[in-house]
């Protein structure tokens, strides 16, 4: 790395002079907690797009992106002198050495654990002990904040996705959870007849209501198939989005308009894209 590299202490100075409230900028001195969180959220959806194509510079790009709303977070706690940018790092490094035990003997960075102690010599069942180990560790740090109901720490600003897939887990842990994939498809099929009854009711409110249901139902069906419904549905979201474009590329390659053909005449050439695709 060349000498002239900006390092952390110019990245926390540059947002400490944006924030400055007299030579900073006015757009950035105008921001507090709340009004950054869109773009949190817009930067880790960028940078999971990047991951996604493969695009590693751009991934560098991304992650530099959300390296800065971190250090925006830790200069607005600075000013409030309720936590630093330090802070924020040492208790990361602190839960991470503590939530490692099998890593870092005594809870040091340069700490050995003797791997000759584990017998079993078997890889799944090391990660599997180790998943154990975290659950039993996240379990007692949540009593230490007084978090003792089991969903107690699922954030709620999760994206519905995600939030269901985490809501469930946690249930399954204690137990609460089908056996295996089967009755989760028949319930899927059960949701979806009610929808159908709800539909067929007129009933806007349930039908909303049944449509939820089988969202969620969707979702475990995933984590009982240990497929991440966000993943998936990004996926198909992209599948379906580069059909729709071809099926545009096409007509356009014809002098025509996709929007003036009819719903035969669509459903055709969406059939003939996907064959291709």
């Amino acid at each position: 790395m060349e000498d002239s590299s900006y390092s952390v202490a110019d990245l926390l100075r540059v947002m400490q002079r944006l924030r400055d409230p007299e030579h900073g900028c006015p757009w950035d001195v105008q921001q507090d907690f709340k009004s950054i969180v869109p773009s949190t959220l817009e930067e880790c959806y960028e940078l999971a797009a990047a991951i996604e194509a493969g695009d590693y510079p751009h991934i560098a790009d991304e992650l530099g992106d959300v390296l800065f709303q971190v250090v925006f977070y830790a200069q607005l706690g600075a000013e409030r002198d309720v936590f630093s940018f330090e802070s924020v790092v040492h208790g990361l490094a602190d839960k991470l050495l503590r939530r490692h035990p099998h890593v870092f003997a005594q809870g040091q960075i340069e700490g050995i654990v003797d791997k000759t102690t584990n017998s079993s010599g078997d890889a799944s069942d090391s990660t599997a002990a180790v998943k154990q180990q975290w659950e039993l560790i996240k379990a007692q740090e949540r009593a230490g904040r007084e978090q003792h109901g089991v969903l107690d720490d699922v954030p709620v600003a999760l994206p519905a996705l995600p939030r269901a897939q985490k809501l469930q887990k946690r249930a399954a842990r204690i137990g609460f959870d089908w056996p295996d994939v089967e009755p989760v498809v028949s319930k899927v099929d059960e949701e979806l007849k009610e929808l159908r009854e709800a539909m067929g009711a007129g009933d806007s409110d349930a039908v909303e209501d049944e449509l939820g249901d089988l969202l969620f139902t969707v979702v475990n069906l995933s984590r009982h198939l240990k497929v991440d419904a966000e993943t998936a549905l990004r996926r198909a979201s992209a599948k379906f989005e580069r059909r729709f474009r071809a099926m545009e590329a096409r007509c356009s390659a014809k002098g025509e308009a996709l929007e003036a053909l009819d719903v035969a005449a669509m459903e055709l050439l969406w059939e003939q894209v996907k064959a291709s695709d």
